[in-house]
């Protein structure tokens, strides 16, 4: 390989991070910056200049998917030895099994999924009110932390985490867990982690041959390290300073799960000595969209957080977001407009619908199902996969047989049940609900037989095959992914964020990723939300979320040519933007208040008054009283005044706007 040709059709940001002679070193990678190029080229790069040993090279990545590619893109440079690359499981489970052989041991049995002891052990204890995999979930949070069960109670106070149940039960099932697994000689795969790392901290000989086989690291989604993690990397590096990492703080949205973004933001302090080189060029996605990614970010209240990605595609249509009357109606639209795309000529396979959870997407493929339209689902967004679905068809069908279908499914929804679930789980099994609703109004003998029947099809009946679908997924299902077309769904409070981010930290990151849901995006982004949305049989009235104003001063700012240069400054003044969830935020400037008996604002209390009787929503649906008093006093003569007022943005200034000024006219 020669050296000059891998440098070949890099930026100058690129060529810095490929080339640098720093360690250890931190590339900070914006999304769609070329991280996994610049990654693989410096590998190879300093292959070829004789600094690196690819056989002696550890390359760390998040997804046996992201580490095959790693491995494919350096036999396309060229690289004759391959670096050992993988997920942190895989290389310590590795590691392990070496050593095990190597002792004559006899491996313990890997236990593949936490359920196989957690649903017997949860499902024996059903008065606890609890869901095995919701404390898979925290035993999961509290190894990747590094936290004892006896620790348990005091380490989620501390975090201000909330649970699904209290404390003290789930450190009480946390340590059953741990103990019918020490009894049965099973590990799990975060045992691997903490196993690898004891044995290369305490066996010496262990120690020094994995530290002597592996020399240069290079770890990738640093941004999502959690400690145990963190420790396992220490433990392999030794006091070796040959280290890259790679990572977006942007795109840091697993503390949930027990990441901690720190390792990359706070790098210095981890590393002292080491150097940081930051790429900001976005070859992904077209500037319209990215506009709106750097309004999302500036929304942050993080001091670190920074709007500063640079554009190198080619120009798109300006995004859209629409307010909708109902959820279904969102749905249909967002179907008919999948639909309109193709026949344009846009494949499926080149769109995609990101929902914040599962549950969101059911009515999506309601909707995709009655235009034909196959979709493919990605992560865990099936809902059937969920095990509190499962769970719930067990329950429908050990109803007693003269119980009617729709009663069966009124007991899902009552509240000593729904109470003992977390927001998404409760989420699901309303969706559930409303999905039997659906179906008794077909079958007229509906029985929960038939009700599982008929859901296994309608779910398939949208599955597409190789690439011939518009997928569907989750924000978080969706990083590190990408389409011409991205659809939003449901962006509403509660939703982004979630009504459970409670925190600042919480809030920050649900922000972080939205973010990360607009940069999937490369071409098109259509965001939407609805009014009112149905849960099981109870129908409330929905927000927008804080963000949404944010993207519509993106949209606004492209409407009238230009992008803010300061992002932050343009949504203190003109946007209240939340960062701490519903009624709080930023204020923008206080603007004067109308008088009370002005004949304008009368005038538009009573025009907004009719049209919000006329389409059977709140008032503040059309527009909110401080919109009002805004346009009584700045009395806008044409759209683009009109836009500069809070909470007009394109939707609403397209669909009243021309009224609004005919009555500001009228009394000026």
């Amino acid at each position: 390989m020669n050296p000059d040709d891998l440098l070949a059709g890099l930026d100058d940001q690129q060529s810095a991070a490929v080339t640098s002679a720093a360690a250890p070193l931190c590339i900070l990678a914006g999304a769609g910056s070329g991280k996994t190029r610049v990654i693989t080229r410096r590998i190879a790069h300093r292959a070829a200049i004789g600094s690196l040993e690819p056989k002696h090279t550890l390359a760390v990545t998040f997804t046996r998917k992201a580490a095959s590619e790693l491995s494919d893109r350096l036999l396309r440079l060229g690289l004759r030895d391959r670096p050992a690359a993988g997920t942190f499981h895989s290389l310590a489970y590795g590691m392990l099994r070496q050593r095990w052989a190597d002792n004559g041991r006899t491996p313990p049995e890997l236990l593949d999924r936490k359920s196989r002891i957690l649903v017997p052990m949860v499902n024996s204890k059903r008065s606890l009110g609890v869901q095995a995999i919701d404390i898979a979930t925290e035993i999961e949070w509290a190894k990747a932390r590094m936290i004892m069960p006896e620790d348990y109670g005091l380490a989620v106070k501390e975090a201000g985490r909330r649970t699904p149940t209290q404390p003290s039960i789930v450190a009480k099932l946390y340590a059953e867990y741990e103990d019918v697994k020490r009894k049965k000689r099973y590990v799990d795969f975060d045992d691997l982690l903490g196993l690898c790392a004891d044995a290369m901290e305490r066996d010496v000989e262990f120690g020094k041959a994995m530290q002597w086989r592996y020399r240069h690291f290079f770890v990738d989604e640093f941004q999502d390290v959690n400690p145990l993690q963190h420790r396992l990397l220490e433990s392999w590096r030794g006091l070796r300073a040959d280290l890259c990492v790679v990572g977006d703080p942007n795109q840091a949205i697993y503390a949930w799960n027990g990441a901690d973004s720190d390792f990359l933001t706070r790098f210095d302090r981890y590393y002292p000595g080491g150097e940081t080189v930051t790429l900001v060029d976005n070859y992904r996605s077209a500037p319209q969209i990215l506009a709106v990614a750097n309004a999302v970010l500036a929304s942050s209240a993080s001091p670190g957080a920074e709007a500063r990605l640079r554009p190198h595609a080619d120009p798109g249509p300006v995004p859209t977001v629409r307010s909708m009357a109902k959820d279904r109606d969102e749905a249909t639209g967002i179907a008919q407009s999948i639909r309109r795309h193709h026949d344009r000529g846009t494949r499926f396979s080149d769109m995609a619908v990101l929902t914040r959870t599962n549950a969101q997407l059911t009515l999506i493929t309601d909707a995709l199902n009655k235009l034909a339209i196959p979709f493919r689902t990605r992560g865990n967004a099936n809902l059937l996969e969920q095990p509190e679905i499962r769970q719930a068809l067990v329950t429908l069908r050990q109803s007693p047989p003269a119980m009617a279908f729709e009663s069966a499914l009124s007991d899902l929804v009552e509240p000593e049940f729904l109470d003992t679930l977390t927001d998404d789980r409760r989420a699901n099994i309303e969706a559930l609900v409303r999905l039997g609703h659906d179906y008794a109004m077909i079958d007229g003998r509906a029985n929960a037989e038939g009700f599982a029947a008929w859901l296994a099809a309608s779910q398939r009946s949208g599955d597409a095959s190789g690439n011939a679908g518009v997928d569907l997924a989750t924000f978080h299902a969706a990083k590190g992914l990408e389409w011409q077309v991205v659809f939003l769904a449901g962006i509403e409070q509660g939703y982004v964020p979630m009504g459970q981010a409670n925190t600042p930290e919480q809030r920050e990151e649900e922000l972080r990723l939205l973010y990360v849901a607009v940069t999937r995006a490369e071409r098109e982004l259509h965001v939407s939300w609805a009014t009112e949305r149905t849960f099981g049989e109870r129908t409330a009235t929905r927000q927008p979320s804080p963000w949404i104003g944010a993207i519509e001063l993106a949209i606004e700012s492209m409407r009238k040519g230009a992008e803010p240069a300061d992002w932050r400054k343009a949504l203190a003044s003109i946007r209240t933007v939340s960062s701490a969830g519903a009624g709080a935020g930023k204020p923008r400037a206080r603007m004067a208040a109308a008088s009370s008996d002005d004949p304008l604002l009368g005038a538009l209390k009573t025009w907004r008054a009719s049209i919000a009787k006329a389409a059977k929503v709140p008032a503040y649906v059309i527009f909110n009283d401080a919109t009002l008093n805004e346009i009584a006093v700045v009395k806008p003569r044409n759209e683009g005044a009109l836009l500069t007022v809070s909470g007009v943005g394109p939707v609403k200034a397209s669909r009243w706007g021309e009224t609004v000024i005919d009555i500001v006219a009228e009394h000026v």
